[in-house]
């Protein structure tokens, strides 16, 4: 059984398509992290699943998750489905394919959740992080990116197809390519991501989320502290994705949605057709009402290794002019306003904070991609010193 995979004949390449969330950077060091909670975890798992390149899946009891030994959630009744849809929603049929292998050797039973073991976030390693609302100036915090956005206020939910690259990242820093919702001010700025990621030494395309929010003013990835309820059994948040696009030939895309159910004040993610969870509106104050802010697009962390800007790179490290199976994209974006209707994105600003090393260009709706653009850049080069 597929994980939300979709493939489409576009242009003469297969494209590829299943659906995630977004990630607000501090780029914090990854690693494996053992603490009291992961004592918790290990007496909450059912089974546990060996996956590709040395991975090891904990299938965990749904109501003994780490999400729920967040303080605001010691009483929380697990949602185990939205209590409605959006109109507009992606609607994907599931295919005999797969894009995270780990469950070619076994599936986690009804009632769990995949949680990849060997990969954690050291709370202690972080670096500055940067304001969303800081956008049109220069960030001083190390922060690159490459994105479209709106700006308007009053968004219930952002989604589109983000093209799956695997770019080249150094020192530790991570290449990201997301969906970012964002809200509040102050010590109640909250933010919500999902999408993909790359970081050195690692150097695998994973899927992942990030947030913002109550007690996390710092950040969160993933599963590696609570806050975020999973309540799916198939797609394990933090796992490496495949396939990957190549230059010039086939292309393969991700669909994220995330959008706000208004009765209950939950903020969903779903991966292709697979609702994976949500992040209750209590641990976000600024998100209890609607999203300010929503962007798509490419981000990096320069910390400017030997006095010169960093050399990883962005989205597929080509800049956008050259366009399909080239540059990499983000088609179908669409926005959620309070009509509980998807629409098609309009009027999106751009931001490149270098377009010398990474740019953006909007390019013409259109039948298949509908509003789309493309993003990236090589990073270090004789034009990006």
């Amino acid at each position: 059984m597929a994980n939300g995979i979709n493939y489409t004949k576009v242009g003469g390449y297969f494209l590829i398509a299943a659906v995630a969330s977004l990630i607000f950077v501090d780029c914090r060091e990854i690693g494996t992290v053992q603490t009291k909670e992961s004592l918790k975890h290990n007496k909450a798992v059912i089974k546990t699943i060996k996956g590709d390149g040395g991975h090891v899946i904990d299938c965990v009891d749904i109501y003994k998750q780490p999400a729920l030994n967040h303080p605001l959630l010691i009483n929380h009744t697990v949602e185990l489905k939205p209590s409605s849809y959006p109109n507009g929603i992606e609607a994907i049929s599931l295919e005999d394919e797969l894009f995270q292998y780990w469950r070619q050797n076994g599936e986690c039973p009804e009632g769990t959740i995949p949680i990849v073991r060997t990969q954690g976030v050291d709370h202690h390693r972080s670096k500055p992080r940067f304001n969303p609302k800081e956008i049109g100036s220069t960030p001083s915090t190390g922060h690159e990116y490459a994105q479209v956005g709106m700006y308007d206020g009053g968004y219930y939910g952002a989604q589109a197809r983000l093209n799956v690259w695997n770019p080249a990242s150094f020192n530790g820093e991570i290449s990201i390519t997301q969906t970012w919702i964002v809200g509040g001010q102050g010590q109640e700025l909250s933010t919500l991501e999902a999408g993909w990621l790359v970081r050195s030494p690692d150097s695998q395309t994973r899927l992942f989320i990030f947030w913002t929010g109550d007690n996390y003013q710092g950040g969160c990835y993933n599963l590696d502290c609570p806050g975020f309820v999973q309540i799916n059994s198939k797609v394990a948040i933090g796992y490496p994705i495949t396939p990957i696009s190549i230059y010039n030939r086939t292309q393969y895309d991700i669909f994220i949605s995330i959008y706000k159910n208004t009765v209950s004040g939950n903020w969903w993610l779903q991966v292709g057709n697979e609702a994976v969870g949500y992040w209750p509106d209590t641990i976000v104050p600024g998100l209890r009402g609607s999203a300010e802010i929503i962007s798509w697009g490419g981000e990096i962390f320069n910390s400017k290794p030997e006095d010169h800007h960093t050399s990883t790179q962005m989205g597929s490290h080509h800049f956008p002019i050259e366009g399909f199976g080239r540059a990499s994209y983000v088609r179908n974006i669409q926005y959620l306003d309070n009509s509980s209707q998807f629409k098609d994105a309009e009027h999106l600003r751009t931001y490149a904070t270098n377009p010398k090393c990474y740019d953006v260009l909007v390019k013409d709706k259109t039948s298949n991609f509908g509003t789309h653009m493309y993003y990236g850049g090589p990073g270090y080069s004789i034009l990006c010193p």
